[in-house]
């Protein structure tokens, strides 16, 4: 009889704890700044790049699984789960999928927060959100 010894059993389930492990952590959603960095010294106008793990970016106007569009509210922290996300100056919208912006601010300090949101503009929380501060200096 050719049963299993138990090192082949321990193998076994560890191999399959970190394939679910693995599995569990390519599925981990995010949005984030690639570009300012947190502490950054900006001139305006200056570029920002957004990112998202985890979920698909879609343009706004429908409810899709999986997908959303990025925000950035200046000197605001992340928006609650569900919340819809105002168009003011300081809720700038990328409802086209836009993952790239230019944004002008006056000389001084900001906080900044890119909030992920669906089709509809609803926030998806601070698990969807990255806070980061920047410094704008005067225009040289």
């Amino acid at each position: 009889m050719n049963r299993p010894g138990i090192w082949q059993l321990f193998a076994a389930v560890l191999l399959g704890f970190l394939a679910f492990a693995g599995h569990a952590a390519a599925q981990e959603q995010r949005a984030f700044f690639v570009e300012p960095k947190d502490g950054a010294e900006v001139r305006s106008p200056f570029k920002v790049v957004m990112g998202v793990e985890g979920m698909t970016i879609k343009a706004s106007g429908g409810v899709v699984a999986g997908t959303g569009h990025h925000h950035i509210l200046i000197n605001q922290g992340p928006m609650r789960g569900g919340k819809v996300i105002p168009t003011d100056k300081t809720h700038l919208h990328y409802g086209k999928g836009q993952t790239e912006a230019s944004i002008e601010l006056p000389p001084g300090d900001y906080t900044l927060t890119m909030q992920f949101a669906d089709g509809l503009h609803r926030s998806f929380g601070k698990k969807m959100a990255h806070t980061i501060k920047i410094k704008v200096l005067p225009a040289k």
